[in-house]
């Protein structure tokens, strides 16, 4: 079988040579398409590809159109919002994420993120501590659990909400069960967002819900760009001269979060996976994962099932 690695934003060479010994190993080619720049060069090099696997690149139905051959796309990574899943489906091709390997990168940088949010950003001032601050998680998956972990060494008091996530598996690991959305934004210093990219979450993150937070509070968010309604929280950071604002995902209003000199900040590119060890795990799990579709029909990581 011939499968394509189409990656805009290649990966790390340990995580090629990984890809490649573990495809090849089950007796799989591996075909390269690395930082193309035009979406006829990935048109072309999937026409005759068996698998697909692809980072943040967008599989839409022109390249499923394409792909007469194709049997499965695996996003190396968790985020799928970038592969038409209903029309992969349709055309018959089995879509997969990779949960989990990213996760403690993501987790590691909402750190890095509140560090220098309640530092100031390093600007030389008086700063605050994350002990005993309240830290709210929106959503308890892989990436929730693991700031979850991280935040319990900071000696912060922990809180989270997931409604797919029974009280008790959130209680169970040290963490505080809420309610609902709100009671989260109402109880916590410090929000961190890990919720996906849905018809239901998408501006989800607004005004009224935001504005429920207490007297200089934080949000980050390192999950998609897609769930904050940005005029609202620009209007909202306009009236709350306390609140601060943290990402790794530019809003599309960028320049205009800007103005707000000392309480935002963005990194230039989504960083959340962007470690050599995600890179190499998600990879090769991709890959881990093919084979095991080609070899024993196996796909319990299906996400357009």
């Amino acid at each position: 079988m011939k499968i394509l690695v189409a990656t805009e934003k290649p990966f790390a060479a340990v995580a090629v040579e990984g890809i490649k010994k573990e495809a090849q190993a089950a007796g799989h080619e591996v075909v390269l398409l690395e930082k193309y720049t035009e979406k006829q060069q990935l048109l072309d090099a999937v026409a005759d590809a068996d698998a697909m696997i692809v980072r943040s690149d967008k599989v839409t139905p022109e390249v499923l159109d394409a792909a007469k051959n194709l049997k499965i796309v695996v996003r190396a990574g968790a985020g799928f919002d970038s592969i038409d899943t209903a029309y992969a489906k349709e055309k018959g091709v089995v879509v997969e994420n990779t949960p989990g390997q990213n996760s403690n990168a993501v987790a590691e940088l909402v750190f890095g993120l509140l560090v220098f949010a309640v530092r100031n950003f390093y600007n030389g001032k008086s700063g605050t501590e994350l002990k005993g601050k309240k830290l709210g998680i929106l959503a308890f998956g892989n990436v929730g659990r693991n700031v979850a972990r991280i935040a319990q060494g900071f000696g912060m008091d922990i809180y989270a909400f997931d409604e797919y996530c029974p009280k008790d598996a959130i209680e169970s690991a040290g963490v505080h069960a809420v309610d609902s959305r709100d009671d989260l934004f109402k109880a916590c210093d410090v929000v961190s967002l890990h919720i996906p990219a849905t018809p239901e979450t998408k501006e989800s993150i607004n005004y009224n819900v935001v504005n429920l937070m207490k007297k200089g509070g934080i949000l980050v968010n390192t999950a998609r760009k897609e769930v904050i309604n940005e005029p609202e929280l620009l209007k909202l950071m306009a009236e709350r001269e306390d609140l601060k604002f943290v990402t790794d995902i530019m809003p599309d209003a960028d320049a205009e979060f800007k103005k707000f000199e000392g309480r935002y900040f963005s990194t230039p590119k989504k960083m959340g996976a962007q470690t050599a060890e995600a890179n190499i795990n998600a990879g090769i799990a991709a890959a881990k994962q093919i084979s095991s579709f080609f070899k024993d029909g196996d796909t319990r990581y299906q996400v357009n099932k």
